[in-house]
């Protein structure tokens, strides 16, 4: 036993490979991609209409050459979308048509604004110390009044576009304010004023879709809260709605949104029936094999005994 020679161990470590760079990362980094593209595509299948719209309004106008706006207050209204180059051009056919239609109309053009905003084409009609369009604290309209809101009904009766109509006053306080009856009241008498005229000169009843009174609460020239030109009566011409566009290019990108919607949920309604008739047929197979009888085996012959030989004799 001390003549044996004891055993050499060698232990071998493993060596790790050199750096595999990272293409690992690239692969990784087109994988979340793609799952981020996928799970946007479902977001978009299962949202409503109107960010439908929204989304698809983008992908017409990357370059926001068209406006997305509401009624101007958050959360009301649908998504708009007009051209601002059409709303130039209806500025300046009502311009031209007030100077035609009304031969007063010079004395009057510093009083009537038509402006292109982020709501759409707003028409003011601004008041000065005498009383242009309304006299002091009174809401019946003066006849200026009647003939401009006559002419912007027989020009906006004609288009899809809503229309929102505000009454605006100075900080003055009403002089029947104790009765009842304040800046509130007066502003909102005057915008009822002139819904009443341009529905009578054309406009839809359906076209209007606000009647505003803003009281002193929007002032014009906020440095002077008694200055005259606060008080003032808005008809807002809103941005119109993708479905009325006439080119019809939002409404051919909805329908094809909504095409290939219905076509998933057709694919995936037919792989849940493909795979409830597999599920179907699995145990049949199961129930029609069992059903076979085994086979009779054979009967086995019974053992037939050897008949049992004599005792042999002693003689």
């Amino acid at each position: 036993m001390a003549n044996q020679v004891a055993p050499i161990i060698i232990r071998r470590k493993a060596a790790h490979g050199g750096h595999h760079g990272g293409a690992w990362k690239v692969a990784y980094a087109d994988f979340v991609t793609a799952m981020m593209a996928l799970f946007i595509v479902l977001w978009l299948l299962a949202s409503s209409e109107q960010v439908k719209k929204a989304v698809a309004s983008y992908f017409i106008d990357p370059q926001s050459k068209t406006h997305e706006t509401g009624s101007g207050r958050v959360g009301s209204g649908q998504s708009m979308a007009f051209s601002k180059e059409d709303l130039e051009k209806l500025k300046n056919k009502l311009q031209d048509a007030m100077k035609k239609r009304m031969p007063d109309f010079q004395k009057i053009k510093n009083q009537v604004t038509i402006s292109v905003t982020g709501e759409g084409l707003r028409v003011e009609l601004l008041e000065n110390q005498k009383g242009v369009f309304f006299e002091s604290g009174n809401a019946e309209p003066t006849k200026e009044a009647t003939e401009v809101f006559k002419v912007l009904a027989t020009e906006l009766g004609s288009l899809p576009n809503h229309l929102l109509i505000e009454g605006h006053t100075d900080s003055k306080p009403f002089s029947t304010e104790a009765k009842g009856y304040s800046n509130w009241e007066l502003s909102a008498d005057r915008a009822n004023a002139a819904r009443r005229i341009l529905q009578q000169g054309g406009v839809r009843p359906d076209q209007i879709k606000e009647v505003r009174g803003f009281a002193d609460q929007q002032l014009r020239n906020k440095a002077d809260p008694f200055d005259a030109g606060n008080r003032r009566v808005s008809v807002l011409v809103q941005y119109q709605e993708p479905e009325t566009i006439p080119e019809g290019v939002t409404r051919s990108v909805m329908d094809t949104v909504s095409k290939v919607e219905k076509e998933n949920q057709a694919d995936l309604a037919a792989r849940r029936a493909r795979a409830a008739a597999k599920e179907g047929e699995a145990p049949g197979k199961g129930a029609s094999t069992s059903a076979k009888p085994p086979a009779a085996a054979a009967p086995t012959p019974a053992p037939q005994k050897s008949p049992a030989k004599p005792a042999p004799s002693k003689k």
